[in-house]
């Protein structure tokens, strides 16, 4: 073929359409970084943000150091971008300048990391020019469940000058970063995590017409007509101690012989203390009393077939299940660690005790029997969490502080 200069005597030269130029997607891009992205509270929260955020207003990638695991099929949105850095344990130096390069290649307006297990990748952003850098404290874990480990103070402080602003979720996080580690107040915001009000809902809202009764819960073996049914909803691992929480069951029961016959608990999740918890409920003679439900992904069907809602946890932040609970106009029990009490209003809203301390745990229990005081509380609860904890107000909250740096 002839080129477009030339002439042709006996052929037709026809100029075929440019290809239409690829639309560019002027969205900023958040990315967000955790270690892994797999259930839990902090990666419910960063789903709970991208579903719910104006889609007009960011776009979002979520980049795991270890993986992204099936959790990511939470988010319902089809144009966000999951990356797995399949990083191996140790600190992530030797792979900054790769990570730096997959930075770049997102080109991202923030770079939203998560907790300490994510901090390091503040380094990489920073390198790759990443002009707002955020990073968000979630909560502790058993290594250091009352933010005293010198250690992780220091970490913190080293990473600090490639943070321009610190999320905290609890006003406990927040004086931690503030007090401890050294940051200054002014670099701090706080954040509570909000819930769906309109997902997570009393019966009586659930379906028109019915009672306050719970719900039978698909697959349990308990009645809520016949049974009071306590249950807990979360990973089984040691933070979240649900060995406490069997032992305090077992003692309530052994207080009180004539509640064997309707006390019932359900333990919902799955997770490395699973067979620990299936041995203490058999030594303690109570495998026929209590339900090891495994995960379950329908969390407001199971919350709406409890009479009451028990977070045995011995560190957490602002805990997502706690006001799922209240929101579903459940009475809580609650460890008082971290931002706990900053949830639980202590006998208005439900129940405070001591962290690993079965007896306080049982008499608290017991304390749950009556019908009319476990109403009270669920009501207030559900009120709290319309007034102070809805997902509206915290996506708000974040986005704001996203839009004041790209201003």
């Amino acid at each position: 073929m002839n080129d477009m200069g030339s002439t042709a005597s006996s052929s037709v030269h026809r100029e075929l359409p440019a290809p239409a130029p690829a639309r560019i997607d002027a969205r900023p891009l958040i990315l967000h970084v955790v270690y892994r992205f797999d259930t839990g509270g902090l990666e419910n929260g960063v789903v709970n943000l991208i579903n719910h955020m104006d889609e007009g207003a960011y776009r979002h990638a979520v980049m795991a150091l270890t993986e992204v695991t099936d959790f990511a099929k939470r988010i319902r949105r089809s144009d966000v971008e999951f990356i797995s850095l399949n990083k191996s344990p140790g600190h992530g130096l030797p792979h900054y300048a790769r990570w730096r390069r997959e930075i770049l290649r997102l080109q991202p307006a923030i770079v939203h990391t998560r907790n300490l297990g994510a901090l390091e990748m503040q380094v990489p952003a920073a390198l790759a020019g990443v002009r707002a850098r955020i990073h968000g404290e979630h909560g502790r874990d058993m290594s250091d469940p009352h933010g005293t480990v010198r250690k992780y103070q220091w970490v913190r402080r080293v990473y600090s000058p490639f943070v321009h602003r610190y999320i905290s979720l609890s006003q406990d996080l927040a004086n931690y970063l503030t007090g401890p580690v050294g940051i200054g107040a002014h670099r701090v915001s706080q954040v509570y995590n909000g819930v769906d009000i309109s997902r997570f809902c009393p019966v009586v809202a659930a379906r028109s017409g019915s009672t306050a009764q719970p719900d039978p819960i698909p697959g349990c073996p308990f009645n809520p007509a016949q049974h009071l049914i306590i249950g807990t909803v979360g990973r089984l691992q040691a933070e979240k101690d649900q060995l406490t929480l069997v032992r305090a069951f077992a003692q309530a029961l052994r207080q009180w012989p004539n509640l064997r016959p309707t006390l019932r608990l359900a333990v919902v999740g799955d997770g490395p203390l699973r067979a620990a918890v299936e041995a203490e409920t058999a030594g303690l003679g109570v495998q026929n009393e209590v339900w090891l439900a495994g995960t379950r992904s329908e969390v407001p069907t199971v919350l709406r077939g409890l009479h009451a809602f028990v977070l045995p946890s011995r560190a957490e932040g602002i805990s997502n299940t706690i006001l799922e609970a209240m929101a579903t106009g459940l009475p809580v029990l609650a460890t008082a660690v971290g931002g706990n009490p900053e949830l639980v209003v202590q006998g208005q809203t439900g129940l405070l005790v001591p962290a690993g301390d079965p007896t306080a745990m049982a008499n608290a229990l017991l304390d749950l029997r009556d019908a009319q005081r476990r109403t009270a509380l669920g009501h207030a609860g559900r009120r709290r969490v319309e007034a102070h904890f809805s997902l509206q107000a915290m996506v708000g909250r974040y986005q704001a502080i996203y839009d004041e740096f790209l201003t």
